[in-house]
């Protein structure tokens, strides 16, 4: 029994570092283009879209072409409680440590801490882990990520934006609309040509090599040293990468979370802080280097936690 898990766990680390030193090499790639200007900021942008409008829903969609199952319905059910559990236990967190803040940073610092970098970071390596199958749970956590993302993110930096934009924000996220296409081939049994689900795959494939160049690309365009010296930037850090994920999987322990669909919302949640966080930076008038500091470092050091992570939730409740 023990030769097994340790087998299981000795696989799992193999895995795990092998698709980390791929991305490592696609987000180098990405640094490289960024520092001969191959990609300026504009082209980055439409890079970002391409990625976010297209590429991405085409990725999901295909996850739900698998064919319908009961029992991935039912792990479906778990996921979407894991999830809302975990993203609600971190925000908790974020709020209760940052209480004493002073306003003009406490908002943005939440934000970062609260939202992952989920779709950059974690689909690929779940993807590599667990195949479409394991891009169809984390479907339902991009889902739950998102309605929140644009309610409690935006009431952290703004008390601008009406309930009615809110709304529309949330039917229009692309991810979200592709989940609900999915979910209609899924449930319906609708059946699809295999030339439209190869279609959906090559496509699909791109989300790796394109969201690594881009995380890559925007590396190379902050100035390292300037944000190593920021300790706002440490405590964000530390907080999104280390505290809310360890907590989190002691929790889904607690309560007897396991297998593949504990594993997945523990390596999402353990992701870097949300890309987002500059744009919503910029967008309310919050602090933009604390903003680009936390995505930068959390990103850079989420090369070595997050594969540490994952085999610590592997261990734990696999």
């Amino acid at each position: 029994m023990y030769e097994k898990e340790d087998k299981r766990a000795v696989d799992l680390a193999l895995i795990t570092a092998k698709q980390v030193f791929e991305l490592f090499i696609l987000i180098l790639s990405g640094v490289v283009i960024g520092k001969i200007k191959m990609v300026n900021e504009e082209g980055k942008g439409m890079l970002s879209n391409l990625l976010i409008y297209f590429v991405v829903p085409f990725m999901i969609i295909n996850s739900y072409m698998s064919g319908y199952n009961a029992e991935i319905l039912k792990n479906m059910g778990r996921m979407l409680f894991y999830s809302i559990l975990t993203i609600c236990i971190g925000m908790a967190l974020s709020i209760g440590i940052t209480f004493l803040m002073k306003k003009e940073v406490r908002g943005i610092i939440r934000f970062a801490t609260t939202f992952s970098n989920a779709a950059y970071m974690g689909f690929p390596l779940i993807q590599a882990m667990y195949g479409s199958e394991g891009v169809l749970y984390a479907s339902v956590y991009v889902t739950v990520f998102n309605i929140l993302l644009w309610t409690v993110g935006i009431v952290y930096v703004s008390e601008s934006m009406s309930f009615k934009e809110l709304l529309k924000k949330i039917v229009t996220c692309p991810p979200i609309i592709s989940v609900a296409v999915g979910l209609v081939i899924f449930l319906a049994r609708i059946p699809v040509a295999d030339v439209l689900k190869d279609t959906f795959n090559v496509v699909g494939g791109m989300n790796t090599p394109l969201s690594m160049i881009i995380t890559g690309i925007t590396i190379s365009q902050f100035p390292l040293l300037s944000i190593l010296k920021d300790k706002r930037v440490y405590f964000t850090v530390i907080l999104r990468m280390f505290i809310i994920p360890v907590i989190c999987t002691l929790v889904m322990y607690l309560i007897h979370a396991r297998g593949m669909v504990a594993v997945i919302t523990i390596i999402l949640e353990a992701c870097p802080c949300a890309a987002i966080t500059t744009l919503f930076a910029i967008k309310f008038g919050h602090d933009q280097k604390l903003a680009v500091g936390a995505v930068t470092l959390s990103t850079l050091i989420s090369i070595i936690t997050l594969p540490c992570l994952a085999l610590l939730a592997g261990e734990i409740i696999m």
